[in-house]
């Protein structure tokens, strides 16, 4: 009997788990991935903010959605607004007045970095948000990467990317309607169970004038807070019904009139009212499944 020798298939891939997390989960960006891969030094624009990369690492980040680096340092004293206006004037950049206030004892060099990591991140979170139109890179040297605070340490793609991913699950567990990101809010008047935090009272407290309309990044920039940080204090309020999105209100149509000798309409008896199902529960019951589902109830009864 002759035997036959054949070839052995080829083997199945195997994912590299390794791999795939230093590619930030499967990657926010290709295009992001892609500059890293190739170690270049540009810009990237995208549609809600910029990145700046020095050697394929991210330096420093800008979106209009997030407080920049003045807003962080100076809303609760941690610098004086007329120092760092000083400071900006004699460099002319946001970067070089840093080293110049960590320089003259202003701040110190951890105050200063710690700010820039939560201003990269920050604007990283919102540059990095899904979008309508693709990303452009400028490449050019290092000093071409924007007048922008540079970081200390320069951040890896991957690790930004996983924390831009970490951050959206992270809302989306508490919330996930994200319209009151950037929709203007209002407040419900509602208690809320449980009490609220000292910085969701805060938010609270900006909506306290009806007339001013305020979105997720007015308030950030009013408190001087991260905007993600706003974000996650906003879907909490949403979540237990006390901030929604601030809607027009229609005008109220006028009841028609009935002319003289039109037939009445023949009367009608009311249906009995439904059992509320949640009529058995504790008020200070806090369960999130029983807030969302008590929302939708008062959602349909007001249609």
């Amino acid at each position: 009997m002759t035997a036959v020798q054949t070839t052995p298939p080829p083997r199945l891939p195997v994912r590299d788990k390794v791999a795939a997390r230093n590619r930030g989960w499967g990657g926010v960006s290709p295009m992001l991935a892609r500059l890293a891969d190739e170690r270049a030094t540009g810009v990237l624009v995208r549609e809600r903010g910029t990145l700046c990369l020095a050697e394929g690492r991210v330096v420093h980040a800008d979106s209009p959605a997030a407080p920049g680096l003045d807003v962080l340092l100076t809303a609760h004293g941690t610098l004086d607004a007329g120092t760092w206006r000083q400071a900006l004037a004699e460099t002319g950049d946001r970067h070089r007045a840093g080293h110049l206030l960590v320089d003259d004892g202003h701040l110190t060099p951890g105050a200063l970095e710690l700010c820039r990591l939560t201003a990269l991140y920050d604007a990283a979170y919102f540059a990095l948000a899904p979008s309508s139109t693709p990303g452009r890179f400028r490449y050019g040297t290092e000093a071409d990467t924007g007048p922008g605070p540079a970081c200390g340490c320069p951040m890896p793609v991957a690790a930004l990317e996983r924390e831009t991913l970490r951050r959206r699950d992270l809302l989306h567990r508490i919330w996930p309607d994200p319209t009151t990101d950037e929709a203007p809010l209002t407040r419900t008047h509602r208690a809320a169970l449980p009490a609220p935090t000292s910085r969701q009272r805060a938010v609270l407290a900006v909506l306290a004038e009806p007339a001013v309309v305020r979105t997720a990044t007015d308030i950030a920039r009013e408190l001087g807070r991260p905007a993600f940080h706003t974000l996650v204090d906003i879907r909490r309020l949403a979540a237990a019904g006390v901030v929604s999105p601030r809607h027009d209100r229609r005008a109220a149509r006028p009841a028609p009139v009935e002319a003289a000798g039109t037939p009445q309409a023949p009367e009608t008896r009311e249906a009995p009212e439904a059992p509320d199902p949640f009529a058995g529960i504790p008020t200070d019951i806090t369960d999130p499944h029983i807030t969302l589902l008590k929302r939708l109830r008062d959602a349909l009864e007001a249609l």
